[in-house]
Parts: structure tokens; C-alpha cells; sequence
């Protein structure tokens, strides 16, 4: 028959169950995004909560709670932030702000940009086949939803463009790859389903990092006015 000390030593070894987030913890992180002006990330998050918190299982185990209620915890790009549920967005229709809608300009603007980014003012006129007036970016830069991201290393160095995390918060995106593909395009009827051989929608990328052919920005880069652009030269249909 085994000894009292023996049973201990048994009793001691076995593994003990895994144990969640504790209660305080989860508590503290509530508050932390509920009282938040703007999304936060995991690192924010972590200086605020007891040393030694694993905050991406509290985030898990909080939105695990959350899934089914008014309100969700959702990831945005790299931060987390409570957004009232989507099946109950109606109910805030007469609290929200109506602003002015974007010309068709801006709207291909916008999407090129997301799509193709990095993507200089020259690449996007390119693709859109006309001039871009110097008004359609400035009305994106002022919403937030784009961003000067570097230059390129070509003569003149022009700007190169990309999406913030504004733009993937208003439009309900976790990430830039849940954009709609080729096929799904088709299927709303935002693309003739008789395209040209070889058309593809390209893949985004959100990777922060600047690529090869770009320069890092300079001081005050943020802050320019952008160099006035040629007008088109038909004033009844300006772009």
C-alpha cells in the first residue's frame, strides 16, 4: 500500500486542467475597449492589464462572450474594438451622421488604390485612363481611408498611396484579402461577366512595409498639398 507521501507526490503530478482568462482580467479588458475612442491593439491593451495576462486568450474568451449579444468584439486589421452587431445595424440608422457621397471619381480612385496599392497618382490615371483631379485624393486623405505610404524610386518621385485602418473599420473589413474577387464581382454585377482574356483582379496586401521601389517619406510629406494636376481639357465631364 502506497504512503501518505506517495499519494502527495501523485496528487501533485497530475495535470491540472487549463484554466482560462480569470474573471478580473476579462473585466478590466471589457472596460479597456468599451471606454476606447479608437480600436486598440494587443500591445496597448497588455500595459493596462496585470502582468503576466495572456490578452489574446482574454480577446478570444471576450469575443467568444460576446458573438451572441447587441454588441461584438471584432478584430480590425491588427486592433479590437466593440461594433454593434450586424443584423442590428438598422436600429442605429437615425444616430448615425449622413455625409456627402462620393463622386464616381473618388470611387474608383478608392478602389484602385486598395486593390493595387502601392500606387502612385500617375498609376492610378493609368489604370482609370483619365486625369485625376487634385480634389478626388484630397477628399480621400481628409476622410482618412488613404495615406501617403513612400515614394518611389523613379524620376520625380512621386507619392505612393495605400488604405489606412479607417478604411477597412467603415467598411466592416477584418483584413484587405476579405475585399471581393473576381468572381464575386461578377455575381453583384460590378463587372460584365464577358471580360477580355487574361482580366484579374488583383490580390491586396496590407503589409505596412514599404516594398523595394519605395523610398521612406519625408519630413513634412504628411502635411503637402498635392501638386495641382492638368484639368481635363472637356469641362462637362471633369473627373
Amino acid at each position: 500500500m502506497a504512503s501518505l507521501a506517495e499519494k502527495r507526490i501523485v496528487e501533485v503530478d497530475e495535470p491540472s486542467e487549463t484554466v482560462g482568462a480569470r474573471p478580473e482580467e476579462l473585466r478590466l479588458l471589457e472596460a479597456l475597449l468599451f471606454a476606447a475612442a479608437e480600436p486598440l491593439d494587443q500591445a496597448a491593451l497588455a500595459k493596462r492589464l496585470p502582468e503576466g495576462a495572456d490578452v489574446k486568450a482574454a480577446l478570444e474568451q471576450l469575443q467568444a462572450d460576446y458573438a451572441l449579444r447587441g454588441v461584438n468584439l471584432v478584430r480590425i486589421g491588427s486592433k479590437w474594438a466593440f461594433r454593434t452587431a450586424n443584423d442590428l445595424s438598422w436600429l442605429m440608422t437615425r444616430e448615425t451622421t449622413e455625409t456627402r457621397r462620393l463622386s464616381r471619381a473618388a470611387i474608383e480612385v478608392l478602389a484602385i488604390i486598395a486593390y493595387h496599392q502601392p500606387v502612385t497618382r500617375a498609376e492610378i490615371e493609368d489604370i482609370r485612363g483619365v486625369v485625376t483631379s487634385k480634389g478626388t485624393l484630397d477628399v480621400l486623405l481628409e476622410t482618412g481611408w488613404i495615406r501617403p505610404r513612400g515614394r518611389r524610386k523613379t524620376p520625380g518621385r512621386p507619392l505612393t498611396f495605400g488604405t489606412t485602418e479607417s478604411f477597412l473599420s467603415q467598411f466592416s473589413l477584418e483584413a484587405l484579402g476579405d475585399l471581393p474577387g473576381l468572381d464575386e464581382l461578377k455575381g453583384t454585377g460590378l463587372l460584365d461577366s464577358r471580360l477580355p482574356t487574361g482580366f484579374a483582379v488583383p490580390a491586396p496586401s496590407d503589409d505596412p512595409a514599404l516594398r523595394e521601389d519605395e523610398d521612406p517619406l519625408e519630413p513634412g510629406d504628411l502635411d503637402l498639398a498635392l501638386a495641382p494636376a492638368v484639368e481635363p481639357e472637356n469641362p462637362e465631364n471633369p473627373e
